[in-house]
């Protein structure tokens, strides 16, 4: 039996979703058991419904987009994109009428900081480094319910801005405060999006040269000493997974080089990826030349920072010897426009790095230097300000699609999986509907990138609806915006310990 259901319906509310295919959680899932995850001993959500989209302009990236095409998901995994209606409907597959409506695949986000969502509008008009000395003094008072209502609010609007997977680069430890890394783990289970949160640190304090005041550093040893316990206890390399770890101390001008080179031999152990903070402002030029003798990229380099493992944000201001390297090292780029536009930081050179064959994805950054920035408004922000500095051909709008999608994936190591319409690869996928002003655009790609973010009508992650009719379906919208007041209520009245 076949249940139809238009693009405008709500369905039924879905549980969190992921599981690592080959292993035994998935053969479980797929026999109809309900089995722990192996990894992390969570209980694994029940076995996705099929899902077949049809009637759809679909994009899928990699490949030919089809005016009028299907979308098939079975066990989680997309199982046939192809023109006109889909050409065998799963038994108990759910109809999804697509008319009117644009197929992506889901939004990758590539940097954030998810905690600052409670710390937004502090120093609206100050420099980057004027920002950092004003937020560090909330930062301090921050702990795991902070974190846990911040990142709540901050996932459920990646989440309803089309993004099915993201990152987040956490590099604030107040002694005492809790465990903030499982805090926003938990969050990301709730919202249910295939989540890459980043151990940061920071052990340079004021005393020692660094921007941060003492009382949000730590010491090396128990840096890599918590570091290499979340790698342990929650990264999953498997195929399908909704969590992997990466090391990322925070930025050249916070973190010792000792650190920066005794993390990367860390995570490099371990096979996981590495990211940081650099190039962001000309001010982090001149603290790096005086501090160093050199500029951030190079600074970078000499310390084994650049490779294929390694994804890093900002990335403003870059000589043409730096992008040359990015090109040849396959360095990553999480590009932030907004943020970069907020700060006065300037305009990163993209589509540069675009043509020297180097990876870039998007990224919101955190919420305090962008606030309540949306994933898919990036894409339009980044055609933009490329255009602005390079002129009208410097950015496609397919390319700053591709950008926000396998762009993304590519700098995170997933593009096997993720990022792209394909057969196989798992089911993250964002349907926008473009009816009422959208429809006066004919191209439906410019319409969506060019214009404003455009109605989400569905979102799967492993082919559970987390987004259906513009309502989160597992966490409520209402629930995770009164957790963000909530968290920024107490940062911001809490004592400072």
């Amino acid at each position: 039996m076949i249940r139809g259901v238009s693009c405008r319906r709500r369905g039924r509310p879905a549980t969190l979703s992921g599981t690592p295919r080959g292993c035994r959680a998935w053969v479980a899932i797929r026999e109809g058991r309900r089995p722990n995850c192996p990894r992390t001993g969570v209980p694994l959500p029940e076995k996705p419904h099929p899902v077949v989209i049809e009637n759809a302009y679909v994009a899928p990236v990699a490949g030919e987009e089809i005016p009028s095409g299907h979308v098939v998901v079975e066990d989680g995994l997309i199982t046939a994109v192809g023109p006109g209606p889909a050409p065998a409907m799963p038994e108990g597959a759910e109809r999804v009428d697509g008319s009117g409506c644009l197929a992506t695949p889901g939004l990758v986000n590539t940097h954030h900081h998810l905690y600052q969502w409670a710390s937004q509008g502090v120093t609206p008009d100050g420099t980057l480094f004027e920002w950092l000395v004003a937020s560090y003094r909330l930062w301090a008072r921050m702990d795991a319910e902070v974190v846990a209502g911040a990142a709540t609010a901050g996932l459920a609007w990646l989440a309803l801005s089309g993004c099915t997977t993201s990152t987040d680069h956490h590099y604030v430890f107040p002694k005492g405060r809790g465990d903030l890394f499982e805090a926003e783990i938990e969050a990301a289970r709730r919202v249910g999006l295939r989540f890459h949160p980043c151990r940061g640190s920071m052990d340079r304090g004021a005393s020692q040269g660094g921007l941060p005041p003492d009382e949000v550093v730590e010491d090396i040893d128990e840096i890599l000493r918590a570091t290499d316990d979340a790698i342990r206890k929650y990264h999953d390399p498997s195929f399908g997974s909704m969590l992997r770890v990466a090391v990322a101390p925070c930025s050249p001008f916070s973190v010792s080089g000792e650190l920066m080179t005794r993390s990367a031999e860390l995570a490099r152990s371990h096979g996981v990826r590495l990211h940081t903070h650099v190039a962001e402002t000309a001010d982090e030029d001149e603290h790096c030349r005086e501090q160093f003798g050199v500029l951030p990229v190079e600074y970078l380099d000499r310390l084994g920072w650049l490779g294929p493992d390694v994804w890093l944000a900002h990335c403003v201001h870059l000589t043409d010897k730096d992008v040359r390297r990015f090109g040849e090292t396959g360095t990553g780029t999480a590009h932030c426009p907004s943020s970069n536009g907020r700060l006065g930081a300037g305009i990163a050179r993209i589509s540069h790095l675009l043509a020297a064959g180097a990876p870039v994805g998007l990224g919101v950054d955190g919420a305090a230097s962008s606030e309540m920035t949306p994933l898919a408004g990036e894409i339009r922000m980044a055609v933009l300000m490329q255009r602005a500095r390079y002129g009208p051909r410097a950015l496609t709008a397919r390319q700053a699609l591709e950008m926000a999608t396998l762009g993304g994936a590519r700098c995170l190591g997933r593009e096997a999986e993720i990022g792209s319409l394909e057969r196989g690869k798992l089911a993250d996928v964002a349907l926008w509907r473009l009816g009422g002003f959208h429809a006066a655009i004919d191209d439906p790609v410019i319409a969506f990138a060019f214009g404003a973010t455009p109605p989400l009508a569905r979102l799967l992650v492993g082919g559970r609806t987390v987004v259906d009719d513009g309502e989160l379906r597992t966490v409520p919208g209402e629930e995770a915006a009164r957790a963000g007041v909530a968290a920024h209520r107490r940062l911001t009245t809490m004592d400072h310990v």
